[in-house]
């Protein structure tokens, strides 16, 4: 018995699992394949009602433009005759009923189908109707006025609208004065109809907006059962007709015309054509042999592979969007931008309208990183990204490259002065001061701009343009913009040509200081000596220092040029005890964490009288971190070194550099003393000048004397001390020392017109 029944409930045993098996696998894959097809029949059928959606919408898109088409051929047809010389003649100067009735009314009725045509005086009366083939009596005319006259009120300007009428080719939705011409759609006396005016020409060439009273030529053409036959033969529309309700049979469609007022002007209606049902009709026997095949083995794999296009899709988007925007402040980076300035190119050179880059360099942001930290210098940053973005347009692109450059893509075309506002704008955006962290931190920005046209070359040479047209925006003085010229491509080679040789000059020791005699009220007797940089190139002789500070500065050399400078300088001035040695502080330098040690360690290694040594401090040295810089200076003056702010009144010249940084010195700049005998504001502002230096304790000295006038007015207002041609050039330390022992021999002399002017 066991013997018997052992296989036989092995067997079952073994029927019952495959079973289990077998329906744990079909029955999903039996609701796979069911949801396929459902999906994909409900998928052809949503296709097909598309299909007749989208047939629709272009039949009722082609009658549309059938109808502005019908309205502007009308316009056109009775423009033909109102803008003529002879209807300025024959009805403007002097109305001529015959000529009215032959060349206008008959002609536009015979040649042209116009079913009315009418002409109005500049009072508006009707001085000449056709309607049909005769003229119009009063009755019609009170009974058509109404539905006329809007169409007068809107050519004579009385109106900026037609709400009971259509306007055809509207380009400005609210003109206002005369119009020229106009068309619209309207009913006239129960019937749709093109309704065309224009204005008749006058020999004075009267704007529309001036030309009030001219006469106006008014022509009516019926949409009748011909109008539409004609237009449902052009554009294949199927017993396409007028309707006086919307009970049409099931299947067709009804196109309402009606007026801005909701006045209805016609109802037409045509039965559209189907693709759908064609559509259904063709696909359904391949899907059905098709889902036979491929069901079984879709429905294995689809729900895998789903979700592993999904995570790969998802994956890719997550990593394209990495790699193409900076992670600190969420912006497009470079590679983004070079991809999006590749694309705008080729756009600008399939005849799109111009654009342009503007390449924007933040100023004095690494002195942000270097004394106030990264975590500060990042906020910024983020500070900077939300001005930008809402400074700039909607279409307009802005990336971050790295550091503190930022770029911009505009469709703001070629035009150099709308760029320069725009320019302008994030210059001034960007200016505005920041507070983060509780710091109050001021910054600067140069913009370099590169327009692009259909003679541009790639994205490369685009920017190189933008970066050589920021590299001028920061020689001329940051906080500004420059758009490249061709110019720019010799200046940028030439200046780092000679950045090469600056560098070299430093390191060799090519470099020398000459002093300028810095005198007493009186200028017989010398007080003190301002170190001054020159530098006599091998080949191309005596080079500006205007020229070579402005290349140092925006390389980074200004650091190393401005240490050698005050170690010479300090070496120099212990030949003269009785002399102070003033020496100008770049922004750069000052802004440095490590002044102060480079100033004390330099005092102590050539065992200069820091009593003696006056830093000239330009009022830009102050911008960007009021607090930061208010440490560095009392650091100096802990020292026993003193402070001289330079170029006073050609900044910002705030009260508040005056009253919170100390201070022993004021220098006036140049400017306003070659002008005091010349403009009465440059003398008040010296005098004021002065004043305000006594008040907070502060010496003045007066630069770029040159005359006994001008002498004698500084010495009158009180001036300390001055410096200038006067007094003498700036010379060798040997004719220092010269002066100092024979100090008679150097009495202040007038310098020649000619140098002076």
């Amino acid at each position: 018995m066991s013997f018997v029944t052992g296989p036989h409930a092995s067997g079952q045993q073994r029927y019952t699992h495959w079973d289990r098996a077998r329906l744990s696998v079909v029955v999903p894959i039996g609701v796979i394949v069911a949801v396929a097809i459902v999906c994909i029949v409900v998928a052809v059928l949503s296709s097909a009602q598309r299909a007749d959606e989208v047939a629709i919408d272009h039949e009722n898109q082609l009658l549309s433009g059938a109808l502005a088409n019908y309205g502007t051929r009308v316009l056109r047809e009775i423009d033909s005759v109102a803008s003529s010389q002879s209807a300025t003649q024959n009805i403007r100067r002097k109305f001529d009923p015959l000529w009215a009735d032959e060349r206008a009314g008959v002609w536009l009725a015979a040649y042209f189908k116009h079913d009315y045509i009418l002409v109005f005086d500049g009072q508006d009366n009707p001085v000449y109707s056709l309607i049909g083939h005769h003229a119009a009596d009063k009755a019609w005319f009170a009974k058509a006025r109404p539905e006329l006259i809007e169409l007068l009120d809107f050519m004579r300007g009385r109106s900026t609208t037609m709400p009971g009428a259509i306007r055809l080719g509207q380009s400005v939705p609210a003109e206002t004065g005369a119009r020229n011409n106009a068309v619209a759609l309207r009913s006239i006396l129960g019937q749709p109809a093109a309704v065309a005016t224009v204005a008749v020409a006058s020999d004075a060439g009267l704007s529309p907006a001036a030309d009030i009273a001219a006469p106006i030529m008014l022509s009516v053409k019926f949409i009748n059962a011909d109008v539409l036959a004609s237009i449902a033969t052009q554009l294949g529309l199927v017993n396409l007709r007028a309707i006086d309700d919307d009970a049409v049979p099931p299947g067709d469609f009804v196109y309402r015309l009606t007026a801005p007022n909701g006045e209805r002007i016609a109802h037409f209606a045509w039965t559209p054509k189907q693709p759908g049902a064609e559509i259904v009709q063709s696909v359904v026997p391949f899907i059905a042999v098709a889902l036979a095949g491929f069901a079984l083995l879709a429905a294995f794999v689809l729900r895998y592979m789903r979700r592993t296009a999904v995570a790969i899709v998802a994956g890719e988007t997550r990593l394209r969007y990495l790699a193409m925007h900076d992670p600190l402040c969420g912006l497009p980076n470079r590679i983004f931008f070079g991809e999006r300035l590749e694309a705008v190119i080729d756009e600008v050179h399939s005849s799109k309208s111009p654009a342009a880059v503007l390449y924007i360099d933040l100023d004095h942001f690494k002195d942000v990183n270097d004394t106030l930290g990264h975590p500060v210098g990042d906020e910024l940053i983020r500070n900077v990204t939300l001005r930008l973005s809402s400074t700039l347009r909607g279409g307009d692109l802005v990336a971050r490259l790295g550091g503190d450059e930022f770029a911009v893509i505009s469709a703001i075309g070629n035009d150099t002065t709308k760029t320069m506002v725009l320019a302008q704008r994030i210059i001034t955006a960007i200016c505005a001061p920041y507070n983060i962290g509780g710091q109050n931190i001021v910054i600067g920005a140069s913009i370099g701009i590169a327009l692009i046209d259909r003679d541009s070359g790639g994205a490369a040479d685009i920017m190189r343009y933008a970066d050589m047209a920021l590299y001028r925006a920061k020689n001329e003085g940051r906080n500004r913009a420059c758009v490249y010229d061709a110019a720019m491509d010799a200046d940028l080679s030439k200046r780092k040509l000679l950045e090469g040789d600056l560098r070299q000059a430093i390191e060799e020791g090519q470099l020398r200081l000459m002093y300028q005699p810095i005198v007493n009220k009186s200028g017989d007797t010398m007080m003190g000596v301002e170190a001054l940089c020159r530098w006599n190139h091998p080949t191309r002789g005596e080079i500006s220092p205007v020229e070579f500070i402005a290349i140092a500065e925006h390389s980074g050399l200004i650091v190393e040029l401005g240490a050698w400078v005050l170690r010479q300088a300090l070496i120099d001035g212990k030949a003269w005890p009785s002399l102070t040695v003033a020496v100008n502080v770049s922004p750069l330098q000052f802004r440095r964490a490590d002044f102060a040690e480079l100033v004390e360690r330099t005092l102590h290694e050539t065992g200069f009288d820091p009593s003696r040594l006056e830093l000239e401090l330009t009022e830009t040295v102050l911008l960007g971190n009021i607090d930061t810089a208010e440490a560095g200076m009392l650091r100096l003056k802990a020292l026993g070194v003193r402070l001289a702010l330079d170029d006073f009144g050609t900044g910002y010249s705030s009260l508040l550099y005056l009253r919170r940084f100390p201070f022993d010195k004021l220098k006036i700049d140049r400017s306003f003393v070659l002008s005091i005998e010349k403009a009465a504001d440059a003398a008040a502002i010296v005098h004021a000048v002065v004043s305000l230096g006594r008040g907070l304790g502060m010496k003045v000295t007066a630069e770029g004397v040159e005359t006994a006038d001008q002498h004698l007015f500084l010495r009158a207002a009180g001036v300390h001390f001055m410096q200038g041609y006067r007094f003498g050039k700036a010379t060798t330390p040997a004719e220092i020392s010269a002066r100092l022992r024979a100090p008679a021999d150097y009495l202040p002399h007038d310098v020649p017109a000619a140098i002076a002017g």
